[in-house]
């Protein structure tokens, strides 16, 4: 089938491309002559394992195209996917649904007769409704559809999320949308993934609901994590032991130093301020908005607390990862943000080092010194952080590590490491829910 993507972000890059290698012919769109121009010379603008590889492979097949010019894309197509940007809004933190709306009206007066206008994007309760309104106002006498279909793509596994996934998701209001829609995952249906048909509201409240509950989760196996660290247990043995629960599962029960990136954050607000709307207050989502904002800033205080507290001016921290989690580039509400700017509010200087995320992180952290590797970071410094379980800190030469530092204290916010191995080594060792 020919599909147009409208946007190259993160959803829509990775989509598109796992479209295209399904063999449907695939045309992104976008405004950013940048953007386009990157990808139209072979270069990725975002960090995601495989991506680059399975862009290039698609490119060079004819099946996967790069454009500024939506009219030129449209012709034939028999499916448009918006996927565009839907941040918190300045002031309220509804969704700013600006980017879907303005994608909307732009391509109303471009679509073919039976195309199905996708919302791809993560959005509220009723955008698809307003969606279709706004076509049918520029568009008064073509006969569409709109349908959602939300994404459930963890960065850093996007590409096997979207090959491999745990359900897809669709929302039609007309029997054409579901068969257009059931075509175009048909390579994934026959590998038994389930596609999942629901109304149009159904499927964007589901978006929600499921990053929701997810956060829930991290938010609470941190704050068991805390309670371990009172009372003496270890919420490695707490986590396996309801983990183990098929009711519960085992995943996302990993203590850390809080959710960030472009979903959870956004979405839980937005979640919030629907609620809200339709006089249907969420409070347990409440409760875990508020209680992930305070766990990246105690973070910090853990930090400082480990190297004694008191007056830190002079002092230096080595912070191991910057990103929000590892396997890619994204600085969005990264733990590592409130962390560093907690360390830095004591007076301590920061040197940092992560794998991807360096020139993000300079866009939104000043006065930090940023290092070629972690052993760099680790030089001259009288404390070690990890914030990002990135592979490469995982092995780290303690002995090394040992003989670089001033001081051998080791903060582990992603316990990547067992407290013998590390007092082996001669460290102070601290860990989450330890």
């Amino acid at each position: 089938m020919r599909i147009v993507m409208i946007g190259t972000g993160y959803v829509g890059l990775v989509s598109g491309a796992c479209f295209a290698d399904f063999g449907h012919d695939v045309v992104c769109v976008d405004k950013d002559q940048s953007k386009i121009d990157a990808l139209l010379a072979g270069e990725i603008p975002i960090f995601e394992p495989g991506l680059d590889e399975l862009v290039a492979k698609n490119v060079e097949a004819g099946r996967l195209s790069f454009t500024l010019d939506v009219a030129q894309a449209m012709p034939g197509t028999d499916a448009v996917f918006i996927a565009v940007g839907t941040p918190s809004r300045r002031g309220d933190g509804h969704a700013d649904l600006s980017y879907v709306y303005a994608a909307s009206r732009e391509m109303a007066p471009l679509l073919p007769a039976g195309v199905v206008v996708v919302d791809k994007s993560t959005v509220p309760v009723g955008t698809g409704d307003e969606v279709e309104r706004i076509i049918r106002e520029e568009a008064p006498d073509l006969e569409f559809s709109v349908a959602s279909n939300p994404e459930f793509l963890r960065e850093g596994a996007a590409i096997d999320d979207f090959k491999r996934p745990d359900r897809v998701v669709i929302g039609v209001n007309d029997e054409h949308a579901e068969a257009v829609l059931a075509e175009i995952y048909r390579p994934l249906t026959r590998n038994e993934s389930p596609l999942v048909s629901m109304s149009r509201r159904g499927a964007e409240l589901t978006k929600y609901a499921a990053n929701a509950f997810l956060a829930t989760k991290i938010s609470f196996i941190n704050e068991i994590a805390d309670l371990c660290e009172k009372v003496g247990a270890d919420v490695g043995d707490v986590a396996k032991g309801i983990g183990l629960d098929s009711r519960i599962g085992n995943r996302f029960l990993m203590p850390g130093p809080g959710y960030g990136g472009s979903c959870f954050p956004k979405d839980t607000v937005a979640l919030l301020k629907t609620g809200q709307d339709f006089e249907s207050p969420l409070r347990i989502v409440e409760s875990v908005v508020a209680s992930n904002d305070q766990r990246k800033r105690s973070m910090g205080r853990k930090v400082i607390n480990a190297m004694g507290g008191g007056d830190l001016h002079g002092k230096t921290v080595a912070v191991l990862g910057l990103t929000f989690k590892a396997n890619t580039d994204d600085m969005r509400d990264s733990p590592a943000i409130s962390i560093v700017q907690a360390l830095q509010d004591s007076g301590i200087s920061v040197k940092a080092y992560d794998p991807e995320g360096m020139d993000q992180a300079a866009a939104v952290l000043s006065h930090v010194t940023y290092c070629d590797g972690p052993y760099d970071a680790l030089d001259g410094a009288d404390a070690a952080v990890i914030v990002t379980e990135w592979d490469a800190f995982r092995a780290l030469d303690l002995g090394r590590a040992k003989e670089l530092l001033k001081a051998p204290l080791l903060v582990d916010l992603r316990n990547l490491y067992s407290r013998p191995d590390v007092e082996r080594q001669g460290f102070t060792y601290v860990a989450i829910g330890r």
